[in-house]
């Protein structure tokens, strides 16, 4: 029997589904283990928090070695800092407008806060939220490494750290976000590479100008086996601590490392060769295809052909898996970061089932 389909066994009478399952002692290796590969090669960990929003696994992360968390948007921070962590990096090029100067401001007040920036009218905008205390604020200056979504050309990255530094913020690095690196298993190296190429080019261009870099910051759990880099100082994981499918397809986790799963029940059967679960878009989200499906039955190369917002459809092919009405399976996501926005809470657990805790998805619907 699949592992996580015998944890779930265990618990079926004690949870109601749709619901999320985390295996604990699976979660706690996976933050062992990419913590002993940072250190392994000298890196920092800055887990992004986004894929959990949980402050008991952030603790579990910090308590692991980590440096700090990435956070996503300032409600994120806020969160965690108001949970006592107090390194907080947002690596999102903020717009300060509006209720966020104020938050921005008693956020940097009360932990040491990094923000990204690309662009001079944003740099422009974080300095009239600082006031008169604009050295609070640490800036770092975000470049594109050819994922083509936010990022300013890493040849620029020094006259950002200066605009910057003219208005009293503190540059101290440069991070990048090599999105390309999740098209396939071969993309991965080479998003590494184009990694590195871009952070050196923009660490060369604060030092062109004087701005000494404290920090080089790389992502993401697709390409952190290749982020190993002389030069890079620090590492922002996030989907790491539970895996999913998409990260299984690409070799940046094993299945075996996938520590968290919704349970679903099998409710009607009525379509021949086709059976529907109570777990649909709401708590999946839409990410998939028609050629990978939209979330897969552990155990099993069943898939789900479609979502609705509670509906799985879940074809049943020839051979021996074909549940019944009633039937508790375990679904595993192709991306687990939206998965937690559906629910109050994990129910945690360990591979066997045994043990039962509610840890609270304490960051669910901060999302400005």
């Amino acid at each position: 029997m699949n592992r996580l389909q015998r944890a779930l066994d265990a618990l079926v009478e004690r949870i109601d589904t749709p619901a999320p399952i985390v295996l604990v002692d699976v979660m706690q290796g996976n933050i062992d283990r990419i913590q002993g590969f940072a250190d392994q090669h000298n890196l920092k960990v800055r887990p992004h928090v986004k894929t959990h929003k949980c402050v008991e696994i952030g603790r579990r992360q910090i308590e692991a070695g980590a440096v700090g968390i990435t956070a996503g948007n300032v409600g994120e921070a806020e969160v965690f800092a108001a949970a006592g962590f107090d390194d907080i990096f947002l690596a999102y090029p903020i717009w300060a407008a509006g209720s966020k100067k104020p938050r921005i401001r008693r956020l940097a007040e009360s932990a040491r806060l990094r923000v990204g920036v690309d662009n001079v009218a944003a740099i422009e905008a974080l300095a009239d939220a600082m006031g008169d205390e604009p050295d609070r604020l640490q800036v770092v200056v975000e470049v594109d490494c050819g994922a083509r979504r936010s990022g300013a050309p890493p040849e620029l990255a020094g006259d950002l750290a200066l605009a910057a530094r003219k208005r009293g913020l503190v540059p101290v690095g440069v991070f990048t976000y090599p999105g390309h690196g999740g098209a396939g298993p071969d993309a991965r190296r080479r998003a590494a590479q184009d990694q590195e190429a871009a952070l050196t080019t923009a660490v060369r261009s604060l030092e062109g100008v004087g701005v000494t870099v404290e920090v080089v910051s790389a992502g993401s759990t697709p390409t952190l086996e290749f982020s190993t880099s002389g030069v890079i100082t620090e590492i922002r994981p996030g989907e790491y601590v539970f895996g999913d499918l998409n990260n299984a397809r690409l070799g940046s986790c094993t299945e075996d490392q996938i520590a968290l799963f919704v349970a679903g029940t099998v409710v009607s059967d009525w379509v021949p060769d086709q059976v529907i679960v109570d777990v649909g878009n709401k708590a999946l989200s839409k990410e998939g295809s028609p050629e990978i499906g939209y979330g897969g039955i552990a155990g099993t190369k069943a898939v789900l052909s479609k979502v609705n917002e509670y509906h799985g459809f879940l074809p049943l092919q020839d051979g021996e898996f074909r549940p019944s009405v009633g039937t508790v399976v375990p679904v595993v996501p192709n991306h687990v970061c939206p998965v937690v926005l559906g629910f109050e809470e994990l129910i945690v657990t360990d591979s066997t089932g045994t043990s039962l805790e509610r840890w609270p998805v304490d960051a669910r619907g901060f999302l400005n």
